[in-house]
């Protein structure tokens, strides 16, 4: 078959099927080209999910009419300079226009401020009419009808009204995060309207935009990011640990203002909150990243959603040393989130509160306790079902020490003296001052139930001191190198040249933490020695996983993982168990460590140490407020 050009439309049409996938690409691309103009209020219209019509208007600087015809020309732009990697703004390849008009039918009518009468062209299946004429405001809008009925196949692929409209508010919620200055309306027929008002570019003004999107309650729990290396800048916000969601779709990264959805921010994401979550748990975050427009490449991809950073490896470090610093340097905080549930739980004729599935991770702490080997007297007050109550008159055995298995609580005879009493019944004033404040009870033998000026905390002593002693236990990991164990005989991983090498530059990374190689002729590496923590572990997988994270991120992080998940194992098995009665110093002592602690809000698989709840709140389940 002989090569033959193709036709301008057919050409436009293909290039509509990378940058227009449903309705929501043309909102991005048509709010991103008002945004360009320097517009401060868009207004969005659809209808039919946005494949009957969606409608952009814009108070920015409007499109001379001699530039109409060129606007809708494919690769016509006023973006972009002569130097590709100096890109400032959001839009820059001069493709949506023509793409959008080659498969629906599009209007765009402009007025500038210095014209005296606004002009419209408009395109249907990619015939372009004569400009023309028409009564407009200074601004442009920008009117697409019909969306696929040129390509009547791509509808098939479109999902239901409704799921079209959501991808299309997650859309505009994202664009408008990155810009608080601008007002953003969206409303139509096949929508409730979403109204996000401008708030200012100042810090307080980005931060209740963010209020807008996200909800009110992430302010209050969110922890600012402030950081800078080589020339990146990063700041945003990210959520505490124990306010998560079951998605990552409240999760908003930019990069120079631009929202982008890449692989490397997500997966630094993931590894700055990887152990302070749950695996089916993830985190609440908006992170903007300011850098050089050279060295980011914003043309992957004709959508402009995904981009390459020229050195990854300090982009990513830059994200988990960040936020894990931000995290250590908050303290420890509870969701506010936690209270609000306690408080539905507790109203009058509210529905009982039934946990949705396993506890993270965690056997049962019956079950726990049990396989751990101790002592478990059936018919002990440590063996008592929740339907028998307590009998605070029984007399128990004074025991002391996290080492035993049946320690005392409170015990009911009268105490001693005025200075133990302080320590129980009536708590000194400088511990109610505490974050966590003073211990006033230990009830069904795990939780501690504590006292501050203003607040009652309950904390799960197990998941507590579990995180405790993780914690402990990475500080003695990572300040030492990890001890390693001599293979017998070396060995040996066939892998591509280029994996070898890049094993090879890490060479002294890895052996910090026990994992000795070096290479082995071309394309193989031999390996002399592993971390004795791992035990019998597969080399070739291991080396194999290093070497594609190497290739994706430029960093060893998978077996600091591995090292990090042993001393997780370790520290559930280690911490003191539930059914252990403490004594009063000994909860005290263990709400002194959680607060001296970074990441003591949560345990190690990411469900919440402890709740509080505001006297204001007890005060008024008894109707006091």
């Amino acid at each position: 078959m002989p090569i033959r050009q193709l036709s301008e439309t057919m050409i436009n049409q293909i290039a509509a099927g990378e940058v227009i996938e449903r309705p929501a690409s043309v909102v991005k691309e048509l709010v991103e080209n008002a945004l360009d103009a320097g517009a401060s209020r868009v207004e969005i219209v659809t209808a039919g999910g946005g494949l009957s019509l969606i409608r952009v208007t814009d108070d920015g600087s409007g499109i001379p009419e001699p530039s109409l015809a060129l606007a809708v020309a494919r690769h016509c732009t006023s973006k972009l300079s002569d130097d590709i990697h100096d890109i400032r703004s959001l839009g820059f390849r001069g493709e949506a226009l023509p793409s959008i008009g080659s498969v629906a039918r599009l209007s765009i009518r402009s007025r500038t401020a210095a014209g005296d009468s606004a002009a419209e062209i408009s395109i249907e299946g990619g015939r372009v009419s004569a400009v023309k004429p028409a009564a407009a405001n200074r601004g442009t809008t920008v009117e697409v009808r019909d969306l696929f009925f040129a390509t009547p196949a791509r509808l098939k692929f479109m999902k239901g009204e409704r799921a079209e409209s959501s991808a299309t508010s997650d859309v505009v919620k994202r664009i408008a995060i990155a810009f608080p200055a601008v007002r953003f309306t969206l409303a139509g027929s096949d929508r409730s309207t979403l109204e996000l008002p401008a708030t200012g570019d100042t810090p307080e003004g980005r931060l209740a935009r963010v209020a807008q999107v996200m909800g009110a309650d992430f302010p209050d729990n969110a922890i600012a990011i402030h950081a800078m290396r080589d020339g990146v800048h990063l700041a945003g916000h990210v959520s505490i640990p124990s306010y998560t969601r079951a998605n990552a779709l409240q999760q908003y990264a930019y990069v120079n203002g631009r929202p982008v959805r890449d692989k490397l921010i997500a997966g630094a994401i993931r590894g700055a909150f990887a152990d302070v979550l749950p695996r089916d748990r993830h985190a609440v975050t908006v992170l903007f990243l300011s850098l050089d427009p050279a060295t980011v490449d914003v043309n992957v991809h004709p959508a402009k959603a995904d981009v390459r950073f020229r050195d990854p490896g300090l982009v990513r470090g830059l994200i988990v040393g960040a936020i894990r610093e931000a995290m250590a340097g908050a303290g420890i905080r509870a969701a506010t989130t936690g209270a609000a549930g306690m408080m539905a739980a507790f109203r009058p004729g509210a529905a009982s509160y039934s946990h949705p599935g396993p506890a993270n991770g965690h056997r049962s702490y019956e079950a726990a306790f049990r396989a751990s080997g101790s002592s478990f007297d059936h018919g002990s007050n440590l063996a008592r079902s929740p339907q028998r109550p307590l009998d605070m008159g029984e007399a128990r055995p004074a025991r002391g020490g996290f080492a035993e298995n049946d320690q005392a609580a409170f015990d009911t005879r009268p105490l001693a003296s005025a200075d133990a009493r302080a320590g129980i019944a009536e708590p000194a004033e400088a511990l109610l001052g505490t974050v966590l404040g003073a211990a006033r009870a230990q009830v069904h033998e795990n939780y501690i139930v504590a006292q501050t000026r203003d607040s009652l905390i309950i904390v799960d002593q197990h998941a507590a001191h579990e995180r405790l002693v993780y914690e402990a236990l990475k500080n003695a990991l990572h300040s030492r190198a990890v001890p390693s164990q001599m293979l017998l005989l070396p060995e040996i991983v066939d892998l591509p040249e280029e994996d070898a090498e890049r094993l090879a530059m890490h060479s002294e990374t890895l052996a910090k933490f026990g994992l000795g190689l070096e290479r082995f002729g071309p394309g193989a590496v031999a390996v002399r020695e592993t971390p004795s923590m791992l035990g019998e572990t597969n080399v070739q997988q291991l080396v194999r996983d290093l070497a594609d994270e190497i290739a994706d991120n430029d960093t060893v992080e998978t077996l600091k993982e591995r090292l990090d998940r042993i001393a997780a194992t370790m520290a559930c098995h280690g911490s003191v168990r539930s059914g252990r009665l403490l004594k009063a110093e000994e909860m005290n002592a263990l709400l002194r460590q959680m607060e001296a602690t970074p990441g003591s809000g949560t345990c190690n698989h990411g469900r919440p140490t402890y709740i509080e709840l505001k006297l204001a709140d007890i005060e008024r389940l008894f109707g006091r407020r």
